[in-house]
């Protein structure tokens, strides 16, 4: 037997002979299923060998089978092996020291080079005691001679029976035989079950580790790390390599698991808070704030500049989402199927990411929570950027990280349940290639890191493993969408997160209250509190100037923070490391020379849209490398060092904001020191320089050419990268010694010249936010004192106002659930313009606002986009006509869109739009629950076309309205086979106003008491024959005249159809219902279902519906239409066009004049419309009420008009 196969302190197996084991893995499990138990042979001492007697010599070979003399302690007790006749060993012997070979003979050398079966003399610590073989001649044993073999038995048999202490001996004898029988059956069935458990943890179906731990004492857990020890040595000479070394994994990762999560509880207990070298260290668990996770979304690329995120997103924190807490990010969330293998988290600069990932580690290593997991294997891509040029397997890539792993000798991981978590993959520098690069599927074999990552990412390395990528969202698609299992996004503090932050921060609770209520006297900083990092730069700064009653007006805009930040940082750095006093100047000509530096590399490194330094970006701003060690020592809070592996310096500035402002100081410094305007691009530096000098000799340089060329470059930007830098630039020209308020008014006015231009939304809220800065809020203040006021005309309101008011509602205070576009103006040119506010709206109002099929077409982009979230859109009473719909459905089609209600009531729409419809309830993205196409012409063709999404398993629709659209028996029969396809979702139907029929209604009734149908709601009434009429006429009610209202200026003809206004007074009786003064009349019809009619007009009108109530005496508001809250009008004039009239609130329409209108009234909805009568409907105004009493048709008619109803 080869010596090296008694070894157990040898290094780990090579990557050649991994990689065959692993081959073989299977193979050696299935034999391993079918081997029987160990033979029931044992005789072990487990404590020490003092009793053990030597073994016995036999002739012929022979030795008794079963018998085992095992030392567990030491092996000085031990005799020399038997010597046997002709070379045999007695099968099963065993003398077996576990402790050292120092006291272990010979082994026996035999003729042929046959070693008796069986026979083991084997050290378990090393081999080094090990001598050389004993030679026999012909392989034979000598044999003693009889004589003298007799001679010395006669001489002890005297000798013991003359000496007392031998015969007390015997006694004892006869004792150890029976306590080695009883130790023989105990060894027995301690080597049987531990068997049993090493058998079990082999299996591939058990990846559990096998462990020694437990309620054991000492003793016994180093008896079973002794007997696994043990079993590896033999499965190794069994040839059972792979075998051997799972085992040997899983029997070393209990110890290794204990050291590792030790280490990672040192590791990241403690947190700076973006204070890598301060010395002020943080408790992570006392510190942590819950983070708002959300899931959903996917992994495409948002390159919106991330301020502009953080907006959007401060807007949706109060929306109802799934919330993920990061200890169950692998969790499977309600609804979806299968495992969870890879998650990616996206999120903004200084969100949270990096806390999430080590809070999640930090739990797992104090044994709180994912306990199933055996390890969890923190990585950055700062440290892997650097391990760029080498070489490693995936074995060695952990090693190399995790040194722990090695240690232990753990040469293979997928028998274990293993988490990667890979942080900042937006720092990534891996030329991360997911097409063309190789297959690699063996985690022994040597590759590059970005081969390995993207194996691994792809599942073709360790599959079985679980990953969690964290990325600022624009790098978010540089992973394929397939590799990624689940998409969650961290959206930062909430406003409560955001109070519970500062409470952590100062347990002074007044302290904590004037920071919180400071805070939101200022949007701009409001928002930005969103970002955990900024809670921490707006605390850094308010605790220092509170300390003080003098500290001055505390910072109101994001530009006066972040100069207070850097005097906070300055004075830190003159005080602990300079010596200076606090009351010394705090930026000396050496901490100038500092932060003129760290401005050039942030500056240039901006434009590269680099976060991130390693030594050769330094070197091209002229920074050594030394010198930026020295910058991250002393301004700990503002430029970070990270040392990776091998010594490689990482740099980084604290947060993206701390970058771009540093920037805008330095493109500010620039021009008022040497005149050079960087961000002048088509003349050269020397030039510029030339042109300033001259300048500044003429009296003639002017800071506001700085500013204006700063806010063209930023426009220019297509997704706002240079949106927050250019809030800081136009932010310092208040603080700029010199800088006239002359200059600050033609940068505010140039900027709102800006404005009035056709910028996009996003790019005129940013300038609003720079005029912030300037402290300029006249266009801002001159839209809101309109609306207070409630005079706001948006006819007369140019492009710039139009901006205000979008600024001035996405700034606002209150959450942005309900946008209802009537209160400004019930447009397509105002809901143009107010686009944002319904992209950052839960519920959009926008029926009867006179919309067509191009409001559709941006309003599809608006439901595509990634910053919507848009759940509930009413567009009914519109004339969005199919080519409207068929828009809208290419929106409800994408991943992004939210929507889970829309209202399409009265759209004028046919079985094309029905088509449309079909495919988005068949998309596997569409997320709508609740659809209304009451009112439209749809028929039984366009029912078949919906029937035909309702059967698809993507459909989830819970609620279908279908009231009054020409559905007869077939449409019943479409649908109710639709709902026997997929039953699962629908649960409300309304098909009332249509044409069932007995066997429609029969057909769908008898799915109400079908248990496989989720079918509660139907509602077929009010149909029949009469329901078959086109468009609203269907509805159409017979009205009649309640005489004893008629006012006695009002002179009725034509069966009293026909009303006239006339100035002799009738001879109508008293009546207390009678309009005495005002010129009304009422009809006796108490209407609370759907009703319609068609009234001719001329000269001056009003059209109204009132509840009976309304007052008839005296000619006050509390008797006219349209000027209390009892009832509703359309005024229509040959002079003043229309307009309508509710609570003495009048609202002008705009339209051409036609002297035919119909009113139409569905109550149970709380709808009233008026429209203009031509060859069809044209909507002219819907009021959206909840009415409390049943409603009367009503007129008012003045001199010169009339009005009469017309036959339907």
């Amino acid at each position: 037997m080869d010596q090296s196969e008694d070894r157990e302190d040898e290094g780990p197996p090579s990557k050649t002979s991994l990689r065959g084991r692993r081959k073989s893995q299977t193979k050696a499990q299935s034999k391993l299923k079918e081997r029987p138990d160990p033979p029931d042979l044992s005789c072990v001492s487990m404590k020490s060998d003092r009793s053990m007697g030597p073994p016995s010599n036999f002739k012929d070979g022979q030795q008794p089978a079963g018998s085992s003399c095992v030392s567990m302690k030491s092996d000085r007790s031990m005799g020399p092996p038997s010597n046997f006749k002709d070379g045999q060993q007695p099968a099963g012997s065993s003398c077996v020291s576990m402790k050292s070979d120092r006291s272990m003979g010979p082994p026996s050398n035999f003729k042929d080079g046959q070693q008796p079966a069986g026979s083991s003399c084997v050290s378990m610590k090393s081999d080094r005691s090990i001598n050389r073989p004993i030679h026999f001649k012909d392989g034979q044993q000598s044999v003693s001679d009889p004589s003298v073999d007799h001679l010395i038995k006669e001489k002890r048999v005297q000798e013991d029976s003359e000496n007392p202490r031998v015969q007390s001996d015997k006694c004892h004898h006869s004792d150890l035989d029976s306590i080695f029988m009883l130790l023989e059956e105990k060894l027995f069935c301690f080597m049987k079950n531990e068997l049993k458990k090493i058998k079990k943890n082999l299996s591939p179906d058990y990846p559990q580790s096998v462990s020694t731990e437990g309620d054991d004492d000492e003793e016994q857990k180093r008896s079973r790390e002794a007997f696994l020890k043990i079993t590896v040595n033999f499965l190794r000479r069994m040839k059972q390599e792979e075998l051997a070394d799972c085992l040997q994994s899983k029997s070393r990762a209990p110890v290794c698991r204990r050291k590792f999560k030790s280490n990672l509880k040192k590791k990241f207990q403690c947190v700076f808070e973006g204070i890598p070298k301060a010395g002020s260290r943080t408790l992570l668990n006392q510190i942590f704030t819950e983070l708002y996770i959300t899931e959903g979304g996917t992994g495409e690329v948002n390159e919106e500049h991330e301020i502009r995120q953080i907006e959007t997103a401060s807007r949706k924190q109060n929306r109802p989402e799934t919330i993920i807490r990061q200890e169950d990010i692998f969790k499977v969330p309600p609804g979806r199927s299968g495992p969870i293998r890879t998650v990616m988290t996206k999120g903004v600069a200084g969100i949270g990411k990096t806390v999430l990932t080590q809070k999640f580690t930090l739990d797992w290593a104090e044994d709180k929570t994912n306990q199933d997991i055996e390890f969890t294997f923190p990585f950055t891509f700062r440290e892997l950027n650097v391990l760029k040029e080498k070489k490693f397997s995936l074995v060695e890539l952990v090693h190399h990280f995790f040194t722990e792993t090695k240690e232990a000798e753990i040469c293979s991981f997928d028998q274990f349940q293993v988490v990667f978590i890979f942080d900042g993959l937006d720092e990534c520098r891996l030329p991360l290639d997911f097409h063309n690069t190789e297959v690699l599927t063996d985690p022994t074999e040597s590759t590059s890191v970005d081969v390995l990552l993207t194996n691994l990412i792809r599942g073709n390395l360790l599959p079985s493993a679980r990953l969690w990528i964290t990325t600022r969202p624009a790098a978010a698609n540089q992973i394929p969408p397939e590799c990624v299992d689940m998409v969650t996004e961290v959206r930062g503090f909430n406003d409560p997160q955001k109070e519970e932050y500062f409470r952590k921060r100062f347990r002074h609770e007044e302290q904590t209250r004037k920071i919180v209520s400071h805070i939101k006297t200022s949007r701009s900083l409001h928002i930005m509190c969103h970002i955990p990092v900024f809670c921490w730069i707006t605390a850094t700064v308010l605790e220092e100037m509170l300390k003080t009653k003098d500290g001055g007006e505390l910072p109101k805009t994001l530009t006066e923070m972040y100069i207070h930040f850097l005097m906070v940082q300055s004075k830190l750095k003159n005080v602990k490391y300079d010596g200076g006093a606090e009351t010394d100047p705090h930026c000396s000509p050496e901490t100038k020379k500092m932060l003129k530096s760290l401005g050039k590399l942030a500056y240039e490194q901006l434009q590269k849209g680099n976060l991130i330094f390693y030594e050769s970006d330094l070197t091209e701003c002229g920074i050594d490398i030394r010198a930026a060690s020295v910058y991250s020592g002393v301004f700990t809070q503002i430029f970070r060092e990270e040392t990776g592996l091998y010594q490689d310096k990482v740099f980084c500035f604290v947060h993206l904001s701390v970058q771009e402002f540093l920037a805008a100081l330095h493109v500010h410094l620039t021009f008022f020191n040497s005149g050079v305007n960087l961000m002048s691009e088509d003349e050269s530096w020397a030039t510029q320089r030339l042109s300033s000098l001259l300048s500044i000799f003429r009296g003639k340089l002017k800071p506001t050419s700085l500013y204006q060329r700063a806010v063209d470059v930023a426009l220019q930007s297509p997704n706002g990268h240079l949106d927050l830098f250019l809030r800081f630039l136009v932010g310092l020209s208040q603080i700029q010694t010199g800088s006239s308020s002359e200059t600050n008014q033609e940068t505010a006015q140039y900027i709102k010249k800006k404005i009035s231009e056709n910028l996009s939304p996003e790019k005129s809220i940013n300038l609003f936010h720079c005029l912030n800065e300037l402290n300029d809020r006249s266009l801002v203040e001159e839209i809101q004192q309109s609306l207070r006021s409630g005079r706001l005309s948006t006819n007369k309101m140019s492009s710039a106002q139009w901006s205000a008011l979008v600024f001035i509602l996405l700034s606002s205070e209150k959450d942005l659930d309900v946008f209802d576009l009537k209160k400004y103006s019930a447009s397509e040119e105002a809901l143009l313009k107010l686009l944002p506010v319904v992209k950052a709206s839960n519920k959009a109002l926008l029926g009867g606002c006179n919309l067509s099929e191009r409001s559709c077409e941006t309003l599809s982009s608006v439901l595509s986009s990634q910053s919507s979230r848009l759940t509930e859109l009413d567009l009914s009473s519109n004339m969005l006509k199919d080519s409207g719909v068929k828009f809208l459905s290419d929106g409800l089609k994408s991943p992004h869109c939210e929507l889970n209600v829309l209202r399409l009531s009265g759209c004028s729409l046919s079985e094309r739009s029905c088509e449309a419809l079909s495919s988005v309830l068949s998309s596997q993205s569409s997320s709508l629950r609740d659809l209304d196409l009451s009112n439209n012409n749809l028929q039984d063709s366009g029912v078949k076309f919906l029937s035909d999404g309702l059967k698809s398993p993507h459909c989830e629709l819970e609620t279908l309205s279908l009231s009054g659209c020409l559905v007869t028996e077939e449409g019943c029969s479409s649908l109710a086979s639709a709902l026997s396809s997929n039953p699962s979702h629908l649960r409300e139907l309304d098909l009332s106003f249509n044409n069932p029929g007995d066997s429609g209604v029969k057909l769908l009734s008898a799915g109400l008491e079908d248990p496989g149908w989720r079918l509660d709601t139907l509602r077929v009434d009010h149909g029949g024959p009469q329901r078959m009429r086109l468009g609203l006429r269907k509805y159409a009610c017979e009205l009649e005249l309640d005489t004893n209202t008629v006012n006695r200026n009002l002179k009725l003809s034509d069966n009293n159809r026909r009303v006239t206004y006339v100035t002799e007074e009738q001879s109508y009786p008293d009546h207390p219902d009678r309009f005495d003064k005002c010129p009304q009349l009422l009809y006796k019809n108490d209407l609370t279902g759907r009703c319609y009619w068609e009234v001719e007009w001329s000269g001056k009108v009003h059209i109204s519906v009132s509840y009976r109530g309304i007052r008839r005496k005296k000619s006050t508001e509390e008797c006219l239409f349209g000027r209390n809250d009892h009832s509703w009008c359309l005024r229509c004039s040959d002079d003043d066009g229309y307009s309508v009239c509710q609570n003495n609130s009048k609202t002008s329409i705009s339209s051409s004049v036609s002297h035919r209108v119909a009113v139409y009234l569905d109550y149970s909805t709380g709808s009233l419309s008026f429209y203009r009568v031509s060859d069809s409907l044209i909507h002219l105004h819907t009021f959206n009420t909840a009415f409390s009493e049943p409603l009367y048709p009503g007129f008012w008619i003045t001199s010169g008009s009339s009005v009469s109803l017309c036959g339907l």
